[in-house]
């Protein structure tokens, strides 16, 4: 019946809210796909994100699709200089897949499903501080491969191509803190309320983009291929060959590495609210 997909002063329930943000959230992924933004299977893996956080509030689908816009942007801003630097490293370019859409905002998509059923100030510190994770990191490495120079791994300060994990440049590192300041910002105005949401995302952006940067020097697999006799992160170069493994874990790839930076924000998220006692309303949205 209507009042069960109805609140009575008319708002949308729990269900009601789902619903709609079922059928606009397969609307965003769509408007992506066209827009060259997202692969097919992006495209479905958005869409189970955008519902997730419909399910929590609008509130949460606003900064979630602030998050993407901006990170899209930055992905065609300058796109042929990076492609041109980065394009034989970088395995993975273009359109994002589901394995992408997951590990950048899988996190935060399920923390703000489980705000719905527990409410707690902690989960919702954490939630933006995965996102602003994700942001920190596509922002470094846009920002990073266009305007920056020569990276230097973050380990040891050696010199690689551009477009290698683990690599860093000053440009990149201001991109790291512009994209979280990003996502604290979209925040505010979207109504997470207090000065430790805007702590959360700063520190848990910053400090997940940093472990993201660490693993890719660290533990992320390396590749090397025979035939260009180039370093790079694909399985298959973009000239065809089969790469091999150098250096790193197996299939300890990108998108395993930004799924860990952002578990890695959102711990930083919860523990900044322990540290910071009994919060009250910071963490509240409104």
């Amino acid at each position: 019946m209507i009042e069960t997909i109805f609140a009575q002063n008319g708002s949308p329930s729990l269900p009601g809210r789902a619903l709609a943000g079922l059928v606009l959230a397969i609307a965003a992924a769509l408007l992506a796909r066209r827009l060259r933004s997202l692969s097919g299977s992006g495209a479905v893996a958005a869409a189970a994100c955008g519902t997730l956080c419909v399910i929590a509030g609008w509130s949460w689908a606003g900064l979630l699709i602030a998050y993407f816009a901006a990170a899209s942007v930055l992905s065609w801003a300058g796109k042929e200089e990076k492609e041109e630097r980065a394009g034989a490293v970088v395995a993975k370019g273009g359109r994002r897949d589901a394995m992408q859409v997951v590990a950048n905002g899988g996190v935060y998509s399920l923390a703000a499903a489980l705000t719905a059923v527990i409410p707690a100030s902690y989960i919702i510190w954490g939630a933006v501080g995965a996102l602003a994770a994700a942001s920190s990191d596509s922002w470094a490495t846009e920002i990073g491969v266009w305007l920056g120079g020569e990276p230097r791994l973050i380990t040891n300060g050696t010199i690689v191509r551009s477009g290698t994990s683990g690599g860093v440049t000053a440009a990149g590192f201001l991109g790291s803190l512009a994209g979280a300041a990003w996502v604290a910002l979209c925040a505010m105005l979207f109504g997470f309320r207090g000065h430790g949401v805007v702590i959360a995302a700063l520190i848990g952006g910053f400090g997940g983009s940093i472990v993201d940067s660490l693993l890719g020097a660290t533990i992320q697999e390396r590749r090397w291929c025979d035939r260009c006799a180039e370093p790079t992160e694909r399985t298959v170069h973009r000239c065809g060959a089969t790469t091999r493994l150098v250096g790193g874990i197996i299939r300890i790839d990108n998108d395993v590495v930004n799924l860990i930076s952002t578990i890695a924000g959102f711990l930083l998220g919860v523990i900044i609210y322990c540290i910071a006692g009994n919060a009250g309303s910071w963490g509240a949205i409104g």
